[in-house]
């Protein structure tokens, strides 16, 4: 996912309800459908985040090179200055950019 080309709030952003709750026609739904897409955003960040830290590190580095590697501190800054998961998934829902269906309900007898 590009993550430079979202248009999310880097901060903490005021909602309303009512409009959030106007997407699906239900405020307690569309929080858990964007609560999922975030638990989805996070780990795709965590992975990618992950995956390019893994190629600076070195297991034999001593001490001063560990503190000193400015590859590995300019990508973490990067991921630390990207919107949060939750305000990427709100904005994805709102945008209608998010897929949900609802399970088939069965009846209990």
């Amino acid at each position: 996912m590009e993550y430079k080309k979202v248009e999310a709030p880097g901060s903490t952003v005021t909602r309303d309800p009512d409009r959030i709750g106007d997407i699906t026609g239900n405020l307690y739904e569309a929080i858990v459908i964007a609560a999922k897409r975030a638990d989805q955003i996070g780990l795709e960040m965590k992975d990618e985040l992950y995956s390019k830290l893994e190629e600076f590190a070195s297991h034999t580095d001593t001490l001063e090179e560990i503190f000193e590697n400015r590859e590995q501190i300019e990508i973490s800054r990067f991921y630390e200055r990207l919107p949060k998961p939750v305000s990427i998934a709100l904005e994805q829902l709102k945008h209608d950019e998010i897929y949900h269906r609802y399970s088939s309900k069965e009846s209990k007898k």
